[in-house]
């Protein structure tokens, strides 16, 4: 039932394939209006997931074990949640389940099954045809500025009746030759950076896993796992110089593998 362009934990669209489709629309349009949904796991209402889950499951049995699974949520991320008021809300309010557990692949499923409706205003009220979205990241092109700002508007009335809220300042309508923050990289019309953070993280970690490596504290094949996990991700960008800056100081001796 999900629209084609809805991205993560679906068989064939993880996020090299959002980061490609991405760039796609960027070689196409103007403009983006990239946004996330503000923390977005620990905001996600049970009750209003629920409603959702309910039209889409029609056995009551399977659905009384998705009601005890998302319970076993409730306040499991309260520490990060910043309470929300929405229209209509009293105090009590404050009260509401919440929270789904990062980690578990129900809570990414039903992330989707939750967003769904929003993906389905966005391409069929709004009548963005340029869309997608990665979990809560998800970015709209048009070639209109004043046509992406009052879309930004509608956006966050339609996330309100989700009870979620945009991040407000990282959601700006910017030109795409300035480079769309995506996924760990910077997208362009015609080539890919790696964010710098994601650079010095990288280093930093290569850094010491090297030195243990060294120290024989680390096999070589967990060393080698490491580098080759890190090379496999940055190559869907313009990496290759990159590549092997880092690299480089990563001296084996002969003998080192064995």
């Amino acid at each position: 039932m999900f629209i084609a362009d809805s991205y993560a934990n679906r068989i064939g669209r993880g996020g090299h394939r959002a980061v490609d489709r991405l760039q796609e629309f960027a070689a196409r349009h103007r403009y983006v209006l990239r946004g996330d949904i503000r923390q977005h796991f620990p905001s996600i209402d049970h009750a209003v997931l629920l409603e959702g889950l309910r039209r889409l499951i029609p056995e009551p049995d399977i659905m009384a074990l998705v009601e005890t699974i998302v319970a076993g949520g409730k306040d499991v991320l309260a520490y990060e949640y910043t309470m929300q008021y929405f229209p209509g809300d009293d105090l009590f309010a404050a009260c509401r389940p919440r929270g789904l557990p990062i980690g578990n692949l129900t809570s990414q499923f039903w992330s989707n099954c939750h967003l769904h409706p929003f993906d389905l205003f966005v391409k069929r009220e709004l009548g963005c045809r340029a869309y997608l979205r990665y979990v809560d990241d998800f970015a709209l092109f048009g070639d209109s500025k004043a046509t992406l700002w009052r879309w930004k508007t509608a956006v966050q009335e339609r996330l309100a009746v989700l009870r979620l809220t945009l991040h407000e300042t990282e959601a700006q309508v910017t030109p795409v030759s300035a480079g769309i923050p995506w996924l760990g990289f910077v997208v362009h019309p015609d080539h890919r950076l790696v964010k710098a953070r994601k650079v010095r993280h990288a280093t930093r970690r290569l850094g010491e896993r090297y030195e243990l490596y060294r120290a024989r504290k680390l096999s070589f094949a967990e060393f080698d796992a490491s580098v080759q996990g890190w090379i496999n991700h940055v190559r869907y960008a313009n990496t290759w110089g990159l590549r092997r800056h880092m690299l480089r100081p990563l001296v084996l001796k002969p003998g080192d593998c064995r």
